[in-house]
């Protein structure tokens, strides 16, 4: 009797419940465009990662006896006006496109959420200069400042990975900014400073690890953005130099052969495409996982 007690007591006990992150785990995969575009935005990443496995031929070596061929077996994607694989520099150019979007991202996470934090926690006339150095840069035409650069300097890689990360955190910042207004006058902030805890330890150990859910959609999205922009600067002749292969230059290359052979726009049009649209998709997915109210 005593055992048979004992097992409907064990059986009428709740069982654990899920850790937060295994919870959020759940909630992500039910969202099929978030996880379709994470499969996609994966390949593209692995098959960019392996470009040199995949293709024998070199992005950037031109043959001027191969120029605009057709797709083939050789050639799946045909050759660009240099006889250059384009499949190749497809490959090739994901490493660029992608990498500026998530540096450049990650610059802009770290300036947002420093600034944003800083202004929020101490509020006052340090949060106004902030905000209205915030202000000033939405109202500044940054494009120009990147064209007086690049008037005066050589187009880098690095230069437009720098250009989009320090223009790229001003909304973050006003997102951060405005979550910690609302948290440092919660009971668990008041708690923490009664018990000697600096401001520093506050922001960092307290305060910034609750804004961490807007800041990871924010880094997907912006992810996005800054491979958008990336391609529209090399379209525009201001972007990566053209020697190192990027879909925005691909596309640029082929503006003026796009009657004649549309693939070569198509291609990396086509994969810019793709790529923002996972990378929006991760962040829509990213955005009701860590929505608290769902």
């Amino acid at each position: 009797m005593t055992s048979r007690t004992h097992d409907d007591t064990a059986q009428a006990q709740p069982a654990p419940s899920a850790s937060y992150a295994r919870l959020i785990w759940r909630r992500f995969v039910t969202h099929r465009l978030a996880v379709a575009g994470a499969i996609l935005l994966g390949t593209f990443a692995l098959l960019a990662a392996f470009a040199p496995l995949l293709s024998p031929y070199s992005p950037s070596e031109p043959n001027l006896f191969n120029q605009l061929a057709p797709p083939s077996l050789q050639h799946p994607l045909g050759t660009d006006p240099l006889g250059r694989d384009v499949l190749t520099r497809l490959l090739y150019g994901g490493r660029v496109s992608l990498a500026v979007g998530v540096l450049s991202s990650l610059i802009s996470v770290v300036i947002g959420i420093i600034v944003g934090a800083v202004a929020g926690y101490y509020g006052g006339r340090v949060d106004d200069a902030l905000m209205r150095l915030v202000d000033l840069l939405l109202a500044f035409p940054a494009i120009f400042l990147l064209l007086i650069l690049f008037a005066t300097i050589q187009r880098s890689l690095a230069i437009v990975i720098l250009f989009l990360g320090l223009f790229g955190w001003l909304y973050l910042a006003r997102v951060v900014r405005g979550e910690i207004l609302s948290l440092r006058e919660r009971d668990f902030i008041t708690a923490a400073r009664a018990l000697g805890a600096s401001h520093g330890q506050l922001i960092t150990r307290h305060l910034v690890p609750n804004v961490t859910g807007a800041v990871i959609v924010s880094f997907t999205l912006d992810v996005a953005i800054n491979m958008l922009a990336e391609g529209t600067l090399s379209f525009l002749g201001f972007g990566v130099p053209d020697s190192t292969p990027t879909w925005g230059n691909m596309l640029n290359g082929a503006a003026s052969y796009y009657t004649r052979t549309p693939l070569l726009t198509i291609a990396p049009g086509l994969a810019i495409t793709l790529a923002v649209l996972a990378a929006n998709f991760i962040g829509d997915g990213l955005r009701d996982a860590l929505d608290p109210r769902g």
